[in-house]
């Protein structure tokens, strides 16, 4: 069979296209009828089209980030270069994230506030690690602490900044863990993972996550549970 010879990058600029389009009608059309009082609707079909409505906004939101992959994969866009304080960076995200009371489950952040230095793009940099740590926090089944350690760490006299997101009193086992696969391809989450990886990587980051293993609680504390990252300062 003959390969095809439109490159990966097309077929995501096509599917983009081909998605924006219908979603954008529907959309439109909810907003109409929301808004529309000639005949009322009652309740119950109100509430279905408010469903709809926010369905087909998450569907647009979806389109987004896949357009935002293309291109990142495409080199189409350009990663900002202004002056980013990685660490303060991570501490206004992470208090951004919410905990998840139902089920007992916090973020907290520990290690130095600024002193890691580096180039990049601030906004995309904060919605990367705003995905991380919600990933993470959004799996465990509670009670948790989830810490999120910042250090400075030197490697082949080379300066690293590193965060090791972890539940709390397993932080140095992680970062001392064989490193394994990053998942970035889990379900409910749309595609921001794989978005945060790109990012990541663009910065000439790192992302990980220990090889999965069970510990004496019976539960799995490896690819889903924790993750580290890295940069070059």
């Amino acid at each position: 069979m003959k390969p095809s010879s439109h490159p990966y990058p097309e077929l995501i600029s096509l599917a983009v296209h081909e998605f924006r389009t219908p979603a954008s009608v529907v959309g439109g059309y909810l907003r109409m009828l929301q808004s529309d009082q000639d005949p009322p609707m009652n309740e119950r079909q109100l509430r279905m089209i408010d469903q709809a409505a926010r369905s087909c906004e998450r569907l647009v939101a979806l389109v987004a980030e896949l357009s935002e992959i293309g291109k990142l994969d495409s080199g189409l866009i350009a990663i900002a270069q202004q002056p980013v304080d990685l660490f303060a960076l991570i501490e206004d995200a992470g208090a951004a994230v919410p905990d998840a009371t139902d089920r007992d489950v916090r973020l907290t952040l520990g290690g130095p506030s600024s002193g890691a230095p580096i180039s990049g793009d601030a906004g995309r940099l904060r919605a990367a690690f705003d995905a991380v740590f919600r990933a993470i926090l959004r799996e465990k089944p509670g009670p948790a602490v989830v810490v999120a350690e910042r250090r400075r760490e030197t490697r082949d006299n080379r300066e690293f900044a590193v965060v090791i997101v972890a539940d709390e009193g397993r932080v140095q086992e992680v970062r001392d863990s064989e490193p394994g696969v990053f998942d970035d391809m889990r379900g409910g989450l749309g595609l921001v993972l794989p978005l945060a990886r790109r990012v990541i990587e663009r910065h000439g980051g790192d992302i990980w996550s220990p090889a999965a293993s069970t510990h004496a609680d019976g539960a799995d504390h490896g690819v889903h549970g924790s993750a580290v990252i890295s940069f070059p300062l």
